[in-house]
């Protein structure tokens, strides 16, 4: 366990969400998801947690561990042509994730994930959190089109609800 980290998750409260993500952003994150959407039959959702709790911190899970985690409680892999995707961002950490599943993974790899939480992690480096997720779910949401486009009005399977654990 590493004491800087855990430090910080422990210190790091949800007002710290709270401030890089008000209300206002949060309906414009879901309003973008939704416009993504209409463009693609994927499913994308946000899911934005202040910090990892103590139990987590001492077996030394990573970002990536708990997006997995939030990944299947949020059942973003029930889509019915398996091309869900969740951008997860680990505030204390300010490290996002992107978890995929396999209908649309295995076609673009973990590279191209890589590059889009990148660049997000840049903005949010710069404090610009709304607009690097918006970024990044528009990023995300062309690959989706590429490979799944919309050829008719289908149901949304998953909510676009941004979700703040």
């Amino acid at each position: 366990m590493e004491i800087r980290r855990t430090l910080k998750h422990l210190m790091m409260g949800s007002m710290a969400v709270k401030a890089a993500f008000p209300a206002r952003s949060l309906l414009a994150i879901e309003h973008a998801i939704g416009q993504t959407e209409m463009r693609h039959t994927g499913q994308i959702r946000f899911a934005v947690e202040a910090a990892l709790d103590f139990s987590a911190l001492r077996r030394n899970q990573t970002a990536r561990e708990r997006a997995i985690e939030v990944f299947s409680q949020l059942r973003v892999w029930d889509t019915e042509h398996n091309n869900g995707v969740l951008i997860y961002l680990l505030l204390a950490d300010r490290d996002v994730e992107i978890v995929a599943d396999r209908g649309i993974h295995t076609r673009l790899g973990q590279a191209a994930w890589e590059a889009i939480c990148q660049d997000m992690e840049i903005a949010f480096c710069a404090g610009q959190f709304e607009t690097g997720v918006i970024d990044g779910i528009h990023a995300v949401g062309r690959h989706l089109q590429q490979h799944f486009p919309r050829k008719s009005i289908t149901q949304n399977e998953l909510p676009n609800q941004p979700v703040v654990l």
